[in-house]
């Protein structure tokens, strides 16, 4: 007897049951492989745009300054660390920053903000993504000129508009209050309270003139990857390259509350995920249990003429593999233009959210137009896990057949 096509041929004795079960594995994965979809482009949008927003997908710095941040802490000979960053393969570019705490002081009052310092001529839009919101003004010329980029609400509150002047007030790295005079270059809007209400852009090379800093002086070397998922092994060769305890960061660690913010939705997900293929695989179980139970004679009469019961376990185990790979491959055509075009074109929340240009995630601002792109291992896993289910369902069925008793089972009529 040819085991798989026998098996094929009998998950289609009753045509009806088998097509609601196929629907019901194609539903499950058209599902599953969507709300991945959306997961994984949500999270990979995000984390992208948290690392241009801060110090990338990995980040070297002094070892002291995630507990304790300071300007006094940085990190020298920078041009040297570029050179070795550069040489990692998934290192796509590498930038300087100054980051910390300023005093911005105009007639109007004084506030307290972030500031980020950078070299306009090294970064742009793909690795400071607060570039791309700039709404008046425009960016600075050179990395010593002596403009500054506010943020909307805080321009509000300073009550400076483009062209008006700015005092900055902050700490050196020996504990001396420095201040600066900057004229306000541009103002920027991105959607996120934190970030238009407590940030400001400043040239790198003006704030290493009033911070006393080297040419190639720091306080952080920002790593950029192409892919996001690459930081923690990144990072761990960073470690290595160094001789001078300079620490190397993934964002996870730069950014714990967003990495424990994603962590926490993808939990949500999987037991999501799980509790459809829990379901799914109850309607297995019951197609594949009530075939076994109406065949009991025809198993009672195979065994009785010497088919061996292990190979009746492996006929009905072929019979739930053949549902969950026709089910897959169902799937697979159900969710082919549903993910096409979500993919392209995306589902715009910005009739939810009228009044913000974006929705604040952590701190980071995520785009009112939600697109999907699921990753290959996770289409993988999903593929496997569905297979998985079925096999499982089939199993207590399988068993059940190779221990029919043909003296009873011939009996029932």
């Amino acid at each position: 007897m040819n085991l798989p096509k026998t098996a094929w041929r009998n998950i289609w004795r009753h045509r009806r049951r088998t097509l609601i079960t196929l629907s019901s594995i194609a539903l499950a994965t058209m599902l599953a492989v969507i709300m991945t979809g959306m997961q994984d482009a949500s999270w990979r949008d995000i984390i992208d745009v948290a690392a241009r927003m801060g110090g990338g997908h990995v980040t070297l710095q002094h070892p002291d300054y995630l507990d304790k941040p300071a300007l006094s802490r940085t990190v020298t000979d920078g041009a040297h660390k570029t050179s070795l960053a550069l040489e990692d393969v998934n290192v796509r570019r590498v930038v300087y920053r100054i980051v910390g705490q300023t005093l911005l002081s105009t007639a109007h009052g004084s506030f307290g903000a972030g500031f980020i310092a950078f070299d306009p001529a090294v970064e742009d839009n793909d690795t400071l993504s607060i570039l791309e919101a700039i709404v008046e003004g425009g960016n600075f010329e050179s990395a010593d000129e002596g403009g500054i980029l506010l943020g909307a609400r805080l321009a509000a509150n300073l009550g400076v508009t483009h062209g008006k002047k700015v005092v900055y007030t902050m700490t050196d790295r020996d504990g001396q209050i420095v201040t600066g005079l900057a004229r306000v270059s541009g103002i920027v809007r991105t959607g996120s309270p934190s970030v238009d209400l407590g940030l400001c852009l400043l040239p790198i090379d003006s704030i290493r003139t009033a911070l006393g800093y080297a040419n190639d002086e720091a306080t952080q070397v920002a790593l950029f990857l192409d892919d996001n998922r690459e930081s923690t092994p990144v990072a761990r060769r960073m470690r290595g390259r160094f001789d001078d305890g300079t620490a190397a960061l993934t964002w996870r660690e730069t950014q714990p509350d967003l990495d424990s913010f994603i962590a926490m939705k993808k939990g949500g997900m999987v037991v999501f995920e799980v509790l459809i293929l829990v379901l799914c695989a109850a309607g297995i179980f019951n197609t594949l249990f009530v075939i076994v139970m109406e065949r009991l004679r025809e198993f009672g009469i195979l065994i009785a003429v010497g088919f061996p019961p292990a190979r009746l376990f492996s006929l009905v185990m072929l019979e739930s593999l053949w549902l969950g790979l026709v089910g897959l491959a169902l799937g697979a055509v159900l969710v082919a233009w549903p993910y096409h075009y979500l993919s392209r074109s995306g589902i715009d929340f910005s009739a939810l959210y009228a009044d913000q240009q974006s929705i604040d995630v952590a701190g980071v601002g995520m785009s009112m137009v939600m697109k999907i792109g699921i990753y290959p291992e996770s289409a993988a896993a999903i593929g496997l896990a569905v297979l998985a289910a079925t096999l499982l369902s089939g199993l207590y069925p399988a068993w059940r057949a190779g221990r029919v008793d043909p003296v009873d089972s011939i009996k029932l009529v």
